[in-house]
């Protein structure tokens, strides 16, 4: 049987957009699981609110959502807060209640804040009522998989700096398929549906 998940994120100059990528294709690489990815963006939003039922709709359908924001003056951008706010109606609701949540971040520091971000983003899948998915790598492995120690989701450095084309570093591309991976393969085991007994490696 079919699961969805849908990545949900916000990127100014690119760089979590290919984060988002990444993680994308580590997910499409277990079977049966189907990716939609919706990028926010500043059409959506008019004077400060972000409006797109489409896209709620789409991620109201989905059975995990991963959200994804780079990490500002501490905490997710302001346009993905816009979008966190217009779900105000969903979870009057309860219109998520039960699907599964994760997500990623990244910002041009090691640390930068970014747990933060994590925090916040986990923070708003409880209320919610997600069940949010922690990632259970170990850090520092020696392939470059979770080389910021980041246990609540996915973290990312961008390893340009600003205004240079965007660019993953090849720990954050593996680290974020392997998160991928995690994410489809734990939504289906949650879910009770067929876990495949091998993944194609990536």
């Amino acid at each position: 049987m079919n699961t969805t998940l849908s990545i949900i994120y916000f990127s100014a100059g690119g760089t979590a957009d290919l984060l988002a990528q990444s993680v994308a294709a580590g997910a499409r690489s277990v079977p049966d699981t189907t990716i939609a990815l919706h990028r926010i963006d500043g059409t959506q939003i008019k004077e400060g609110r972000w409006e797109d039922p489409g896209v709620l709709e789409a991620l109201t359908q989905s059975d995990s959502i991963v959200f994804g924001a780079p990490t500002y003056m501490g905490g997710p951008a302001a346009q993905f807060k816009a979008f966190a706010d217009a779900t105000a109606y969903l979870w009057r609701s309860r219109a998520w209640r039960g699907k599964l949540a994760g997500g990623f971040t990244i910002s041009g520091n090691p640390s930068g804040d970014k747990l933060l971000t994590l925090m916040y983003l986990s923070v708003f899948a409880s209320q919610h009522g997600m069940t949010w998915m922690n990632w259970d790598e170990l850090p520092r492995q020696p392939d470059g998989t979770n080389h910021l120690g980041s246990s609540l989701g996915l973290m990312g450095q961008n390893p340009v700096p600003p205004g240079a084309p965007p660019a993953l570093s090849d720990a954050d591309d593996l680290s974020a398929k392997k998160y991928g991976i995690h994410m489809a393969l734990t939504a289906r085991r949650l879910l009770g549906r067929a876990v495949p007994a091998t993944v194609a490696s990536v």
